[in-house]
């Protein structure tokens, strides 16, 4: 790979302004790799003329010397379900294959007050149910470390932009984080990933799955340009009343933080079963690493065990209210039928959303019927209260901790045919274990890669905070990544 596309935002704008290279040139090559790297699949569509422009506007900021913007001719991918004016906006279904939003995502405008270069759309599991990127009608995105022809997932649903980000097609992407989403397809890809506290960024625009734990997520190589570009897209928006309503204070990456005072839970209940013997030795790998230079303990988050189970009925209840827009009269598609109302609907939808997307709202419309209404969605309810309680005693209680670590995910990257053997409610239940109770608790998490397996895949941990922990967490991970300095995907 160009050694180009290892470099972090601070040295490619280094390179800008010493006239070594410029956007124009950098975004060329950045087109020209996703190009090449297209059989991977990362985007949907490429919007290479977009970027170009945008890139003529930030080369002139930098000639002029005039006030430079923090993301000026830096490649961004956007997941294909955040709304973007102009462009078409699928959300990788046949749905809304031909939908074409009227208005911009208020992080896609952030982005775009920023001078970022939007190279295109990426792929995702449809309406981002899933955690392969495999359930994309416009086919699977592929893991980029993994060239054999028995290839390997990119994880999901965000996997378009962690192959996009990989590959080095661009610098950032941004994804959506419902149960791990963003987390867990860089932790396969080898990249950082990054979920904020709820209500930091705007989800406005940000078709929804499950509006009580999306949240848009940050997709990028290195730990200082997630909080580069978490600076830009954070902060209240009057368009989002889910949003924090006080005004965010840009995260600082320290050089000089200090480690030593810090306390980090390693909780016993994510030793779980099925978890891989690489990610174990890796998880002890970094905590002997941590325990020279902090402070170390066991902790307990009792209803772990039956938090994805939790999880796993609140999304389908959401997914069923969500989906129930989409009913052919107003917008996306529409069945060629002549019969009643109700067969217009019933056609429509069959045609529209594939076999994942229709089971669960079938089951959401199951735990939400009135004999059901209690017994599972307001048990569920109640059990996320408690698993939320669990995060607010560790990190607030007698013996509390600062962080939490843990795997991201149990595996490396499964191969594709293995992972498809599996419903994908199963494969969600295993890949999301150690994802989704941050999205429950509405907690920043951020996943950093730490070492290859014997396979030559990534293999990545989690940290967990407490909400508004961001310039803890991304301090404490950028710790992490210069001790293991885990080495940039080559691709000749």
């Amino acid at each position: 790979m160009n050694k180009l596309s290892s470099y972090t935002i601070k040295e490619i704008h280094r390179a800008y302004n010493d006239k070594f290279l410029t956007p124009t040139n950098f975004i060329d090559q950045c087109i020209e790799r996703a190009k090449k790297t297209s059989g991977f699949n990362a985007f949907i569509t490429l919007t290479e003329d977009l970027a170009r422009q945008q890139s003529v506007v930030s080369e002139k900021r930098f000639k002029s010397n005039s006030k430079i913007h923090r993301l000026d001719g830096i490649s961004v991918g956007i997941k294909d379900n955040f709304c973007t004016k102009g462009i078409s906006t699928t959300c990788a279904s046949n749905m809304l294959k031909n939908f074409v939003p009227t208005y911009n995502a208020t992080i896609y405008s952030k982005l775009l007050d920023a001078g970022a270069c939007v190279m295109g759309k990426t792929n995702l599991d449809e309406f981002a149910m899933g955690s392969g990127t495999v359930d994309s009608m416009y086919g699977p995105s592929k893991n980029p470390w993994c060239l054999d022809k028995n290839w390997r997932i990119a994880g999901g649903s965000s996997g378009g932009s962690a192959v996009a980000v990989s590959s080095g097609a661009c610098v950032v992407a941004i994804g959506s984080d419902t149960g791990g989403s963003t987390r867990n397809p860089a932790a396969l890809c080898g990249i950082v990933g990054f979920k904020p506290t709820y209500g930091v960024v705007s989800r406005y625009g940000l078709i929804p799955l499950v509006n009580s734990m999306d949240v848009p997520g940050i997709l990028a190589r290195k730990v200082e340009d997630i909080a580069a570009t978490l600076n830009c897209i954070a902060g209240p928006d009057h368009l989002d009343s889910t949003t924090i309503q006080q005004t965010f204070s840009p995260v600082c990456i320290r050089s000089d933080f200090d480690l030593a005072k810090i306390r980090i839970g390693i909780p016993k209940e994510y030793h779980c079963k099925g978890m891989n013997e690489e990610v174990l030795e890796t998880w002890q790998f970094v905590i002997d690493l941590l325990e020279r230079e902090c402070i170390i303990s066991t902790v307990s988050l009792p209803h772990t065990s039956v938090s994805i189970a939790v999880y796993s009925i609140l999304n389908q209840c959401e997914v069923a209210s969500n989906m129930s827009r989409y009913d052919g009269l107003e917008y996306g598609h529409r069945a060629d039928t002549d019969y009643s109302t109700e067969e217009l609907y019933a056609s429509t939808r069959c045609e529209g959303f594939n076999n994942v997307v229709r089971s669960r709202i079938f089951a959401g419309n199951y735990f939400l019927l009135r004999q059901n209404y209690e017994k599972f969605f307001l048990k569920a309810l109640k059990l996320r209260r408690l698993i939320s309680d669990d995060f607010r005693y560790v990190f607030n209680g007698v013996n509390r901790v600062d962080l939490l670590l843990t795997p991201t995910t149990l595996s490396d990257a499964p191969l594709y045919n293995d992972f498809v053997s599996k419903a994908n409610r199963d494969q969600c239940a295993l890949q999301d274990y150690c994802t989704q109770p941050a999205n429950m608790a509405g907690i920043p998490a951020i996943s950093i890669p730490i070492k290859l397996s014997k396979n030559k895949l990534p293999l990545s941990l989690q940290l967990m905070g407490p909400a508004l922990s961001e310039e803890l967490l991304l301090n404490v991970a950028k710790k992490i990544e210069d001790f293991v300095n885990f080495p940039t995907l080559n691709i000749s």
